[in-house]
């Protein structure tokens, strides 16, 4: 047996003795997730049980170093790892902005203490973190953004306002774009702040969406107070440092997908016909997507290869995000289609408070978000295409 034999079958055996029975379902909502933080109240003991295992053995975040909290896997120990867990269709025990993207952030631009500070909390799940970046006059054109951070000496006094805030009003911390400098070019004079949600000064209001839910928030700065040890990088680096977070927010926009198999979701709207669904039509739909998310899975497999080998990702990450939003809100179109009248159903048990619906018309901002679709197609016309006058 090679090493990566040995290493799955071991990851085989720990999952099967480690992760609840309770944890191997479908998530059906948000509320079935585990976001961790100071106010997050797990749902049953089991999840609370799944989340502590895994962060013990550093498995909610793989690849980051032991000493940060992480599990220390290379790249392909990993990818085993999320097939063994795709396996027996464990949940993943840790949702975290602090994973997918501050993290990243602060490996490669964060001091050795910030490091020591952070990480280790966020693989356990006891920070959530929340993104301060678009402002209502800067949302696709970023760099315009107002937010002031003032010197004050040991510390600098924010001001502002940020939109779009994914969670701020559940969010522990906030990792937060600021305007230090005016005299330059708006690409210059912007740096990157870490600060506690319960700052004075700090004020969240949800915004509603069609879906009926709020997962958005508008976030309001007044005079808040934050420590010098708690920019990170240079003053002045900060757009530097909101790219690379971008095309980390981007790949992890891009590679959504719901938990479970996509095939048996469809199946359990529409009901087999002598092993087969009984529509030709969304039959030959189920199959192209079927097709097109392998495609594009083994691109993102490619690409993040290619990261570990020593590649930027840069404007690679902009492809991604499009094609995966795109296919996340084909995915969901499908699966209205195979649900047909049922899959307008609001509030009831039946349709658990009408997930299918609202999660449908949540994939709307998936275009949206982390940089509108429009945008992304620029960058790729750009620097991927190259095409004359883009």
């Amino acid at each position: 047996m090679t090493d990566l034999d040995i290493f799955r079958k071991q990851t085989r055996d720990w999952l099967e003795a480690n992760c609840p029975e309770s944890m191997r379902t479908d998530m059906h909502s948000d509320q079935d997730a585990c976001w961790g933080g100071r106010k997050f109240v797990f749902q049953s003991e089991d999840q609370k049980l799944w989340l502590e295992r895994m962060a013990e053995k550093g498995w909610t975040a793989p690849t980051w170093d032991k000493k940060y909290g992480g599990g220390g896997l290379s790249r392909k120990e990993e990818q085993i790892l999320k097939q063994e867990m795709k396996r027996i269709n464990a949940r993943p025990p840790l949702m975290s902005f602090g994973i997918w993207m501050l993290g990243p952030a602060l490996l490669k631009f964060g001091s050795e203490e910030q490091k020591l500070k952070y990480l280790p909390p966020i693989t356990r799940g006891q920070i959530r973190w929340c993104q301060g970046y678009s402002e209502p006059g800067a949302g696709s054109d970023l760099a315009s953004l107002q937010t002031k951070a003032e010197n004050r000496g040991d510390h600098y006094l924010v001001n502002g306002q940020k939109v779009w805030t994914s969670q701020a009003d559940r969010a522990d911390w906030i990792f937060c774009l600021v305007r230090t400098d005016s005299s330059g070019t708006k690409h210059q004079g912007i740096s990157f702040l870490l600060f506690d949600m319960e700052s004075d000064g700090v004020e969240t209001k949800p915004i509603r969406l069609i879906s009926g839910k709020s997962p958005f928030c508008e976030t309001f700065l007044s005079d808040v107070m934050v420590p010098k040890d708690q920019l990170v990088g240079e003053e002045g680096m900060g757009w530097t440092i909101a790219k690379y977070l971008l095309t980390h927010e981007r790949e992890m926009i891009g590679d959504n997908e719901m938990t479970g198999p996509f095939f048996e979701r469809v199946v359990r709207h529409m009901g087999l016909v002598d092993g087969r669904l009984p529509d030709p039509v969304l039959r030959g739909k189920v199959a192209e997507h079927e097709i097109d998310d392998w495609a594009f899975r083994m691109t993102v497999a490619r690409k993040l290869g290619e990261t570990k080998a020593g590649a930027s990702l840069g404007a690679d990450s902009s492809m991604l995000k499009y094609y995966g939003t795109e296919l996340n809100k084909r995915r969901f179109e499908l699966l209205m289609d195979a649900a047909g009248y049922d899959g307008l159903e609001w509030e009831s048990d039946r349709s658990n408070e009408g997930a299918l619906a609202r999660s449908w018309l949540r994939t709307k901002g998936n275009s949206i978000e982390g940089g509108t679709s429009e945008v992304q197609l620029n960058i790729i016309s750009k620097h991927i295409l190259q095409l004359p006058g883009a």
